[in-house]
């Protein structure tokens, strides 16, 4: 709880309420796999605080706050990243800071366009455009990784990932391996 004062002090007036909508609609204790295929005694699913109206903006606001200048677009794996990066999409138009976004299916649709990357207008082209990875959270990285590799295989430069909650299980060593630097809300210490 350290580390939420100290950003609440350095600004992120949100992240206090953020941290507590987490601990109530996300966060489980138990024993459950992840999807790294790990086992864990805490579960983080996000998706009840990005779904929820408020969790939904704070995150967003969490995520604008950190985007890294000259990011041209921010995007990630789908279902992990696509709540909080359509929220945050919304959120910058609103604000007056637009944020161009996309997401990136785990596997291409076998009908349509057959596309990897989706949320690209005919002639728009991450090729040679600065992407700021996202998930929603990190354990290994795995998922991050997977969006990364889809973003530069279409031409986009890739040096850092978002993610609400890094759990500090290998994910900033495994993107950093990619060079990517990971940043995060909150870490899995905030929750233990």
């Amino acid at each position: 709880m350290a580390a939420v004062a100290k950003r609440e002090r350095e600004g992120g007036g949100g992240e206090s309420e953020l941290i507590e909508i987490i601990r109530a609609r996300s966060v489980r204790i138990g024993r459950f796999t992840l999807a790294s295929g790990r086992e864990s005694d805490l579960y983080i699913n996000l998706k009840p605080t990005m779904m929820d109206p408020r969790g939904g903006r704070l995150a967003a606001e969490a995520f604008l706050a950190r985007i890294p200048p000259g990011t041209d677009y921010v995007g990630g794996i789908e279902m992990g990243a696509v709540p909080v990066i359509a929220a945050l999409a919304a959120l910058s138009d609103i604000e007056g800071r637009p944020v161009k976004t996309f997401f990136v299916r785990k596997a291409a649709k076998d009908h349509g366009t057959r596309e990897v990357v989706e949320g690209l207008a005919t002639g728009e082209s991450l090729a040679g455009k600065h992407v700021l990875a996202v998930d929603d959270v990190a354990t290994t990285g795995g998922s991050i990784l997977q969006s990364i590799e889809a973003a530069r295989n279409v031409g986009a430069i890739v040096e850092h990932a978002l993610v609400i909650i890094d759990r500090q299980e290998g994910g900033t060593e495994a993107l950093a391996a990619a060079g990517v630097k990971l940043h995060s809300v909150f870490t899995g210490d905030d929750f233990r």
